[in-house]
């Protein structure tokens, strides 16, 4: 496929997985909007023919989105090219039900907020793949180092999805596929630099050749000299000349491969690799804070630590590998899936420093991080035809885990443990006269450490003949485990409580959604509601050690309106606003990092042959959040308000330009609270391809 094919195609883009096929518009929710159509009886997946508009996420394999009552969106890789979006946060911000903050900019942690559940709530996979990070405390998935170069479609799905997903699927799951080559070989080179000392790089190539099937990426960011430390706290802090230009530096190198071949028409096999080298280095409060207190110890209660210049780096080894065997059996009345996968995580924490004389001080505190991944997985659908179809499935995981924590003056602290999970599970799925369409799931998991769980979920779906009018619903269970830092961490500052207890949830949803205009305007809003128990969180105990409880329970509930317009055939536009009402029953509080308010719209012009322009506004309102200085309660966020623009334009067949201005306002927020974003910037640059 060409960049011409890709930006100026009118509507249609192939991409998808073994898991997953399908063809999209720029429209997130356009996806909706399909008719039956014809298919061939037996095919392979990797042929890649399915009808524009499917979701494969809701099922587990291509059905029309509208057959179900999950609500969902879809973003494809024709989206985020045409917004030129170049990480996976900068994406799943701009989604309804999330929220996204990230500490220092690109490259810093980031945590995903799904209608207002805790980050560690939300399942991410990887071409079938569970990709949560199990070297984390809390278990979450970091989108902070992952760029879309590869990504071929994200489907998220909201709402507790354990029935189908398991554990981590508690508030929802967010499914990324690896975009499939097809056509002739077409090679590409991108080139982009711009401000904060952005410099990028990416080639790579797609294309078949018979059977064989391919798509190879790989790609280089590299920014330098963000501040991302507000004013307000420079000035708490006196923080002299050096300090206030001391900046971050992200170094991200990746690698992203899919591989496919079509054995016979109904027999194909696939590789799937994701490889990821980050170098981060993050001057933040918490180093100002430090060499305040070394500097001036009145600053810190009389406190006073000797040191005068740190900061802080991290650096992150990752691999995510799958291989998969698809088979269409009996005509393709029953069609399974065989996979193997593998992920591995190596982190390292260390805070370099300098004492007040300048003179380089010992690695004060590296610690390693490690985890890895082992997945085998199958799953078949039998298809009755006006009977429904019948999915069902097995898992088996085995997770390990290490820690070695080197404190200055405490003796090596080594945490190593490893757990296996084993789950099966059914789904029913069918419709009454074209009329009543959905799916009923339950799934049984059975972990080594926090035991068994059954989950179960219903989503029925209701379309009024004539009147294009859709009624969507859905209830469902979810549940968390404990990760292992939570479990059995044991260091000079945290001990783990091996007796924690998973954490619970039951939520519903009720929505209707809209066509008019001959499909051309779309429109709807989604009420949901969850009530969660069990929840984990960290305190001191009696011996002022930080450790963790089953202590919480939370209720949310809010809303999700979207407004889909195909104006003219070169002119979309695309709204979405998210409410969000989230809080911690047991207290009383809000819950941290949930802003009550989100509204993002999009409107991508086509307005001569050759040339894409997008603009998007982002704004969220104000939240609880910790605050950045003692005595570290809470705190009110600002609310704030972006203005993207980017453009593309072909001047040939094989070159092409494009321009970004992020941030138009220049509007000085923190998300999270003490941790700046980047005001205005500019990136610009070239894409050559054959």
């Amino acid at each position: 496929m060409t960049l011409r094919s890709l930006l100026f195609s009118g509507s249609v883009l192939l991409v998808g997985t073994g898991e997953a096929a399908a063809a999209t518009r720029s429209n997130t929710h356009r996806a909706h909007e399909v008719q039956p159509a014809a298919q061939p009886v037996v095919l392979s997946r990797n042929t890649e023919t399915e009808p524009v508009g499917v979701t494969v996420s809701a099922a587990r394999r291509p059905i029309r989105a509208d057959e179900i009552g999950t609500a969902l969106t879809v973003v494809t890789e024709q989206q985020i090219k045409l917004q030129q979006r170049r990480t996976l946060a900068d994406i799943l911000i701009r989604q309804p039900g999330l929220n996204l903050v990230q500490t220092g900019g690109m490259g810093g942690t980031s945590f995903i907020y799904m209608r207002g559940n805790d980050s560690n709530e939300v399942k991410v996979r990887l071409d079938g793949m569970d990709i949560n990070d199990g070297s984390g405390a809390s278990g979450a998935f970091d989108a902070g180092q992952f760029m879309t170069d590869g990504m071929g479609r994200i489907e998220i799905l909201r709402g507790p999805q354990s029935g189908l997903y398991g554990a981590d699927a508690m508030a929802g799951v967010i499914d990324i596929t690896t975009a499939q080559g097809q056509g002739r070989f077409t090679p590409f080179v991108r080139v982009e630099g711009g401000s904060i000392g952005t410099f990028n790089q990416a080639f790579g190539a797609r294309g078949s050749a018979g059977r064989f099937h391919y798509n190879v990426v790989l790609d280089h960011y590299r920014q330098v000299g963000f501040h991302s430390v507000p004013v307000y706290l420079e000035n708490y802090y006196h923080a002299n000349a050096e300090q206030r230009n001391r900046g971050n530096m992200n170094d991200n190198r990746g690698a992203n491969i899919r591989l496919g071949y079509d054995i016979t028409d109904t027999l194909d096999a696939a590789l799937t690799a994701r490889l990821i080298q980050d170098n981060y280095h993050n001057y933040g409060v918490y180093d100002m804070m430090q060499e305040a207190c070394g500097t001036d110890g009145a600053s810190c209660g009389g406190y006073a630590t000797g040191i005068g210049r740190q900061v802080e780096r991290s650096t992150q080894n990752e691999a995510v590998v799958r291989g998969t065997v698809h088979h269409a059996a009996f005509g393709g009345r029953f069609d399974h899936m065989l996979g193997l996968g593998y992920m591995a995580v190596r982190r390292t924490y260390t805070t370099l420093q300098n004492d007040t004389a300048g003179q380089a001080l010992p690695q004060y505190d590296p610690t390693y991080y490690n985890a890895s991944r082992i997945k085998l997985d199958w799953h078949g659908t039998a298809d009755f035809r006006r009977y429904g179809s019948l999915l069902v499935g097995a898992e088996h995981f085995y997770d390990w885990f290490r820690e070695a924590d080197n404190v200055s003056g405490y003796p090596l602290a080594v945490t190593s443990k490893g757990m296996s999970t084993t789950a099966g599970y059914g789904q029913y799925q069918g419709n009454l006269m074209h009329i009543l369409y959905g799916a009923a799931n339950i799934r049984y998991d059975s972990n080594s450490l926090y035991g068994n769980h059954v989950t179960w979920r219903v989503a029925p779906a209701i379309h009024v003949p004539g009147t294009g009018t859709v009624i969507k619903a859905s209830v469902g269970t979810g549940f968390h485990g404990p990760s292992f830092y939570q479990l059995y961490i044991n260091n000079a500052y945290t001990q783990g409580n091996p007796n924690l207890k998973a954490e619970r949830l039951l939520g519903y949803d009720v929505g209707v959604e809209q066509t008019l205009l001959h499909k051309a305007l779309r429109f709807g809003a989604t009420w949901y509601e969850s009530h969660a128990r069990n929840l984990i969180q960290g305190q001191y105990n009696a011996s002022y050690v930080y450790t963790y409880y089953n202590v919480d329970r939370a209720r949310m509930y809010g809303v999700e309106a979207f407004v889909d317009w195909k104006a003219l055939d070169n002119l979309t536009f695309n709204l979405n606003y998210t409410w969000t009402h989230a809080r911690d029953v047991t207290t009383g509080q809000a819950l941290p990092r949930r802003p009550a308010h989100k509204f993002d719209f999009n409107v991508t012009w086509l307005p001569v042959k050759d040339l894409s322009l997008s603009g998007n506004l982002l704004y969220v309102s104000g939240w609880w959040d910790t605050a950045a200085v003692s005595p570290y309660g809470t705190t009110r966020a600002q609310d704030y308000v972006t203005i993207d623009l980017a453009a593309t334009y072909r001047i040939n067949r094989y070159v092409s330009v494009f321009a970004r201005a992020d941030n138009l306002l220049n509007r000085q927020y923190e998300n999270p609270v003490g941790y700046l974003q980047p005001g205005r910037a500019g990136y610009g640059g070239f894409t050559l391809s054959y």
